[in-house]
């Protein structure tokens, strides 16, 4: 079941190219569960139409499933270097693999990396006080633990 469901997911995406999977998810009892993203978000017809795409395809007789089409969550990790992309321009908070958590704006993000920007109070180098300083990181997908989208109210 799950190659056939992998197939009718595929000509989904390839109708609405700005989609992708987040996760596919089928259990032992065939709950099928699928978690998308997209370039520019995911509405409720782009899932509509990913839900009738798959089980318009898939013979009830054959297979006893249920079927839920849903978008990533605002609170999720991102977890593929499509959605840094289109996060470009937000705040994040990321956790590094060394144990370090950085809050900036994404300014750049590739296939491998992203950058982050924010400022910082730091002791002067000289005398009492404190000064504000602009920092930049550049930092691999593999030296990220977790990264979230801050949202501002």
């Amino acid at each position: 079941m799950r190659e056939k469901v992998e197939q009718l997911l595929e000509n989904a995406l390839e109708k609405n190219k700005s989609l992708f999977l987040i996760d596919l998810d089928i259990s032992a009892d065939n709950q099928i569960r699928v978690t998308l993203d997209g370039d520019k978000g995911v509405t409720v017809e782009d899932c509509i139409e990913v839900s009738r795409e798959i089980e318009h395809n898939l013979d009830r007789e054959e297979f006893d499933f249920s079927l839920e089409v849903m978008s990533a969550g605002v609170s999720e990790p991102l977890t593929f270097p499509r959605q840094y992309k289109k996060n470009i321009g937000r705040n994040l908070k990321i956790k590094t693999t060394s144990g370090k958590t950085i809050e900036g704006e994404l300014i750049s993000a590739n296939d491998e990396s992203c950058t982050l920007k924010w400022s910082e109070r730091e002791p002067k180098p000289v005398g009492k006080g404190k000064v504000t300083v602009k920092k930049e990181a550049l930092l691999p997908y593999n030296e990220i633990m977790e990264a979230k989208v801050m949202i501002k109210f």
